[in-house]
């Protein structure tokens, strides 16, 4: 007996999300697949940001944010307990597709169900496999349907190795915009025009703003030492950290030795406001590049995570997104032992003040900024979403 396809109004997308960021972004594409259908519904995996867009959630993604072996053993009981929820799921109420977002250890589990379940799959936001782990092309070539990309050179990476992709354009460029003006971002937060505006950005997690924010503050103190009227200092807090974190990593220390502002809103605001920048390695390196504001990047980590990547990943030659998109050293990069007071401030100084490597500086990050594509990736990535449903149609309705 032939097997009907339920109508639009029927019609079930899985969508899985394991962390903020592919939270953030998987709310965006189901907005935009509702904005083309208003009938769908959408299930899954995720957290605040995909259940207001609409999603029912059967395991809260926010329970599985983990870094390290140490954490991961921990919470493998509710890591195991989503995977077998979903895969549940997909045999009692076949969906008529599978989205997944990066996660891969995790949703590579899922689209192996769905291959077997004849279930197609989109993957959006593709794991790094270009950092390391390169064979995991061929596993998610063959588990999937399509693949959308949002770094442009992935595209050429899959090509190389023989497999076709989508390059849709990375989500940022619909979400990175400033809530104020530079003059109302000033006058908001009672800041002299006339200062200097360094934004200090030690991240998200706890274990990042205890391994930076110390050095960052103390940078902080070397560049206002012979100019204290010169700097006004910008911390963005996120909501993951509380403000006693900050307190007890320095900033209680420092609060009355400088000019320092805490910032809880309009994010994107402050960092377009700003001068130049010392930021923590990630997405928010890119966000930063988008508003186009020079930024030393900084990582530090365990000396043993960082053994094991130097072992794993030999053939990189930056650390953050923004010179690995450009193709060479267009922000100043300072990993491990390198991310003292002293090169913070050599380097923020020449961002600041060495006019031809400011100039430099702000025309590599326009040129990222163009490589990064155009807005709508969401609407794009819905786009190969629709024509994977339409397929399923005619498959089953010939």
């Amino acid at each position: 007996m032939k097997k009907q396809l339920r109508t639009s109004s029927g019609r079930e997308i899985m969508i899985v999300a394991g962390e903020a960021s592919g939270d953030l972004h998987g709310a965006n594409l189901v907005r935009a697949m509702r904005a083309r259908d208003a009938n769908l519904r959408f299930c899954g995996m995720g957290s605040r940001e995909l259940a207001e867009a609409g999603v029912t959630i059967f395991s809260d993604a926010s329970r599985l944010a983990v870094v390290g072996v140490t954490e991961v053993l921990s919470h493998l009981g509710d890591i195991l307990r989503a995977r077998r929820t979903l895969i549940e799921r997909m045999h009692t109420h076949r969906p008529d597709l599978l989205i997944l977002i990066d996660y891969p250890d995790f949703n590579l589990w899922l689209a192996a169900t769905a291959k077997k379940l004849a279930i197609p799959v989109l993957y959006y936001i593709s794991p790094q496999v270009w950092a390391w782990r390169s064979g995991r092309t061929r596993v998610i070539s063959r588990l999937t349907d399509r693949i959308a990309v949002i770094l442009p050179f992935e595209k050429e990476f899959y090509a190389q190795r023989g497999y076709v992709v989508d390059f849709v354009g990375h989500p940022l460029l619909d979400s990175v915009q400033p809530e104020l003006e530079p003059g109302e971002f000033l006058s908001r937060h009672h800041i002299d025009p006339a200062r200097k505006l360094i934004g200090l950005i030690p991240g998200s997690r706890t274990k990042e703003v205890k391994a930076l924010l110390p050095a960052f503050l103390d940078a902080a103190g070397r560049m206002a030492a012979d100019h204290p009227d010169r700097y006004t200092f910008l911390i963005p807090r996120a909501s993951t950290i509380e403000r006693r974190i900050l307190d007890e990593n320095g900033l209680a220390a420092w609060n009355h030795r400088l000019d320092l502002r805490i910032v809880d809103s309009e994010r994107h605001a402050m960092m377009a406001a700003c001068d130049a920048a010392v930021a923590s390695s990630g997405t928010v390196l890119l966000e930063l590049a988008i508003l186009g504001t020079p930024t030393v990047a900084a990582y530090r980590i365990s000396r043993h995570t960082y053994l094991l990547g130097k072992l794993l990943i030999r053939h990189l030659r930056f650390f953050s997104l923004v010179n690995l998109i450009g193709g060479r050293g267009i922000i100043p990069e300072l990993l491990q032992d390198a991310v003292t007071p002293e090169r913070i401030t050599e380097e923020l100084r020449q961002l600041m003040d060495n006019e031809s490597k400011r100039t430099a500086t702000l025309a590599g990050l326009a040129e990222v900024r163009q490589r990064l594509g155009s807005p709508g990736a969401s609407e794009r990535t819905a786009a190969i979403a629709f024509e994977l449903l339409s397929q399923t149609h005619q498959c089953l309705n010939p």
